[in-house]
């Protein structure tokens, strides 16, 4: 299975998220979060759309303050590809069921995104694209893992009063989002903000709004 060249696993998504799908599986990746040719832990996670009261949405957890790897952080449900995953796609809809509960039932695949490299934490993370076809009830499962789950509209993270530069030790920096409580940040907001612009959603917004980490 080729990261970023998975096919599409079912037609019933709308059709917004199959061109998305179309497009986003081979965009470019940003020299940062260039995978190395060699190392890495294989590991995925869940973009899963849904249908929302505001329109189309995303699915985001929190992370516990307490853990070892991305403490606090909210993210993508996901995390390292098992051998009985048989790859990304296995791997993301498993990490979400053990993370928040969701029944992959009644979720559709669209497609993956091409492989990332997250150098503070060593992971080549495959993004795995997905319509919430039938929603399941969701909730933190284990409270030492993730502390919430947030379902975010995209017309939300849209608003430019909720968008800001985010600027890092060492001179990087990288779009983020404040919104529900939740500071997006990281690779996680990367993603985003390229979804965002793939989508067709991006409205103009001011990065010199800044904010330190």
């Amino acid at each position: 299975m080729t990261p970023g060249r998975e096919p599409a696993q079912s037609t019933s998504a709308p059709s917004w998220l199959l061109r998305l799908a179309r497009v986003a599986g081979t965009m470019e990746v940003p020299a940062p979060l260039a995978p190395p040719a060699t190392g890495g832990r294989p590991s995925a996670v869940l973009v899963l759309f849904g249908d929302g009261p505001n329109g189309p949405d995303l699915l985001f957890i929190q992370r516990s303050d307490g853990l070892r790897l991305h403490a606090g952080q909210p993210a993508f449900p996901g995390g390292a590809i098992d051998d009985g995953d048989g790859g990304p796609v296995g791997a993301a809809l498993r990490e979400a069921a053990e993370e928040v509960g969701l029944d992959p039932r009644g979720v559709d695949v669209v497609g993956t995104l091409p492989e990332v490299f997250i150098e503070r934490t060593g992971f080549r993370v495959v993004p795995v694209l997905a319509w919430w076809r039938e929603p399941s009830a969701v909730a933190p499962v284990d409270a030492g893992e993730v502390a919430a789950v947030e379902r975010v509209s995209v017309a939300e993270l849209a608003d430019p009063a909720t968008r800001l530069t985010l600027r890092m030790p060492g001179g990087r920096s990288g779009p983020a989002f404040r919104v529900r409580g939740l500071f997006i940040w990281g690779f996680t907001a990367l993603l985003v903000d390229r979804l965002l612009a793939l989508g067709g959603w991006e409205e103009p917004w001011d990065p010199g709004v800044v904010a330190d980490m």
